[in-house]
């Protein structure tokens, strides 16, 4: 699995499980004989990335406290969905709601929360098994201090601006890895053929092509790929991938990725469902390599075009008006000095 398990009870208990599940399921394969991972799937779910504290060590719910957390999330997806009242007053001055930039009509939450070894998950994170990313390093933070004081402006040009303000990326490492849910767009499409696996990303256009090697070549050490370079390879009905060299414009976390290491895992547990297994290793980041497993759904429906690019105003706008900004500051500046 390649996660680091914490314990070796924990390794055999996870060992155990998944022999039981390989018995009960036949997982198809390809023409050539490879698994087949092939289809259109989506990680959205209301699992957290990171357990709440409050939770401990609880991996897992009960099915009783599962059907709670989902009805709690759709709840309030119905309370959201609400028509307004056009004859509401007026909101004070001071007390103005948070407008957001998205109404649910364009979000897509996880409304359900799929098993993964028969277990309702309380986080995507399983190790440590307090389900929270570990520290950061002694000395990171001025370690990121340094990194940001030789960036350009945020506001300066579109180089400062975020890469899924870019259309770059997606934004929410929706495309990985780590493959995560965001606000919407949770959707892949899993296309192989003979010595690769693509995936296609819904947001924001991403596609990644894993060469299925034990090898990696030697030359791709010089190609730092928006998401990394990453080789594959099959152990029995798991495909393992890992990924390094990453642009160093690509940030995770809010970390740098020129020491990231991250090892994805893809097993088929039933029709309907791949369980995504990630490991995250980063020694000048995290006091502790961490990782966890996602539940990948089936869907019936297309994944289509993101067209991010496609009448993308908005840095058009938020540099307009940096530069409107300017020139009121420079106007005030110079009546100031007369």
């Amino acid at each position: 699995m390649n996660l680091h398990m914490s314990t070796l009870a924990g390794a055999l208990m996870l060992f155990l499980t998944r022999a039981t599940f390989a018995q009960e399921y036949q997982f198809p394969l390809t023409e050539w004989g490879a698994p087949d991972l092939q289809g259109n799937w989506k990680n959205a779910t209301v699992m957290p990335f990171q357990r709440p504290s409050e939770l401990g060590n609880k991996q897992a719910y009960s099915e009783e406290e599962a059907i709670v957390l989902e009805r709690r999330v759709q709840l309030a997806v119905e309370e959201d969905n609400k028509p307004l009242d056009p004859n509401r007053p007026a909101p004070k001055a001071e007390a103005l709601p948070p407008v957001g930039n998205y109404d649910l009509f364009w979000t897509d939450r996880g409304m359900f929360l799929p098993t993964i070894n028969g277990e309702f998950r309380t986080s995507a994170i399983i190790d440590p098994p307090n389900g929270r990313i570990p520290e950061r390093v002694a000395g990171f933070q001025d370690r990121m201090l340094k990194l940001q004081a030789n960036r350009p402006d945020r506001s300066d040009g579109p180089e400062g601006r975020a890469l899924g303000e870019r259309c770059l990326l997606s934004f929410g490492y929706s495309s990985g890895p780590v493959m995560t849910p965001v606000l919407y767009n949770s959707h892949m499409q899993i296309v192989q053929s003979p010595g690769y696996v693509n995936i296609i990303v819904e947001m924001a256009h991403d596609a990644r092509i894993i060469k299925i090697s034990n090898k990696r070549n030697p030359a791709s050490e010089k190609l730092q790929k928006w998401m990394g370079d990453s080789i594959g390879h099959w152990e029995g009905d798991t495909l393992v991938v890992e990924t390094k060299n990453y642009n160093p414009a690509t940030i995770y976390r809010g970390a740098p990725t020129e020491n990231l290491t991250v090892i994805e895992t893809f097993r088929r547990e039933a029709n309907n469902k791949i369980v995504y297994g990630f490991s995250v290793d980063d020694p000048t980041v995290y006091s502790a390599p961490w990782g966890g497993e996602y539940p990948l759904s089936r869907m019936e429906e297309p994944v289509y075009e993101y067209a991010c690019h496609e009448g993308n105003y908005a840095i058009i706008g938020i540099l307009a008006g940096a530069r409107r900004l300017e020139s009121i500051t420079t106007a005030k500046a110079e009546d100031q000095s007369h």
